[in-house]
């Protein structure tokens, strides 16, 4: 008899919850893919964000230049948190709103296929808090801001990890067996 069992831990009264154990059911699995749609909707919406910089249709492409992010950082600069981040920006354009593009394919993909997302949804904060701290954060109440919810999300994803579905798991179980470890 282990410790744990003497003790009347874990062991001794079955699964643990949310292991997907005998004794799992819709709760179990509500709570195994309780993620999903927020990677889902953050993955999508990240990479289409990058995806519509590079195009002629999108607000920063080749066809407006830098015009709408200069215009959002100007008309924010003086009542942002980090004003001396806004300013940066607007003086090397061109360079923040490739940089920006390229992070946000990176964290898209990152997040969607479920790729080392915890590292892709901590990149993913990082832009949503650099965001809300120049252009959302005049914004009055401060729940209106659109960069808040963003952060938070990816900070649960980031908290979380990839959940079901995710390409790292299935990459990770796959190099598990080949070494010969019973536990991923």
């Amino acid at each position: 008899m282990s410790l744990t069992e003497r003790l009347g831990g874990p062991a001794a009264r079955g699964a643990l919850p949310g292991t997907g154990g005998p004794g799992g059911g819709a709760r179990e699995a509500m709570a195994r893919y309780a993620t999903l749609p927020l990677r889902l909707f953050l993955g999508l919406t990240f990479l289409y964000a990058g995806i519509d910089k590079f195009t002629d249709a999108g607000p920063f492409s080749a066809a407006m230049s830098t015009d709408a992010m200069e215009g959002m950082l100007t008309a924010t600069r003086d009542e942002a948190a980090a004003g001396w981040l806004a300013g940066l920006a607007l003086d090397h354009p061109a360079l923040f709103t490739g940089g920006i593009a390229v992070a946000e394919l990176a964290v898209g993909a990152g997040v969607l296929l479920g790729v080392v997302t915890r590292l892709a949804a901590a990149g993913g904060a990082l832009l949503s808090l650099s965001f809300w701290l120049t252009v959302s954060w005049p914004a009055e109440p401060y729940y209106l801001g659109q960069d808040l919810p963003y952060l938070l999300g990816f900070a649960t994803l980031a908290l979380a990890g990839g959940g079901p579905f995710s390409l790292g798991r299935v990459l990770t179980a796959r190099r598990a067996q080949r070494s010969g470890r019973l536990f991923a």
